[in-house]
C-alpha cells in the first residue's frame, strides 16, 4: 500500500527538503522501513528499540497510532501519515 507521509521541518534534512513523500508498506512499521530505504537516517529519528520515540507523534489519518495498534497499525492505499514532533516546555 502506498501512503503519503507529511514530513515536519526538522526532519526534512533527511528527505532532501521535501515536506511530503510517498512510502509503501502494509503497516506503519513497514512504511518506516521503506522511508529508511529511500531516506537513510530518518528511522532513528522516529523509532527506537521501544517503539515510537517519546517526543514523536505519528498520525494515521486523524488518529495517533499510539491509540490504534502502534507500529502494527494497518496502512490503506492513499492513507495520509503525519509525523509531528512533540513540543515540550513549561
Amino acid at each position: 500500500m502506498a501512503a503519503t507521509i507529511r514530513i515536519p521541518t526538522p526532519l526534512r534534512v533527511h528527505t532532501l527538503g521535501k515536506d511530503e513523500v510517498t512510502a509503501n508498506g502494509g503497516t506503519i512499521a513497514e512504511v518506516i522501513e521503506d522511508l529508511e530505504a529511500h531516506y537513510p537516517g530518518i528511522k532513528t529519528k522516529l523509532v527506537d528499540a521501544k517503539g515510537v520515540r517519546r517526543f514523536v507523534n505519528i498520525f494515521a489519518g486523524d488518529e495517533d497510532i499510539r491509540f490504534l495498534e502502534g507500529l502494527a497499525t494497518k496502512v490503506t492505499d492513499g492513507l495520509e501519515i503525519s509525523i509531528i514532533p512533540a513540543i515540550a516546555g513549561g
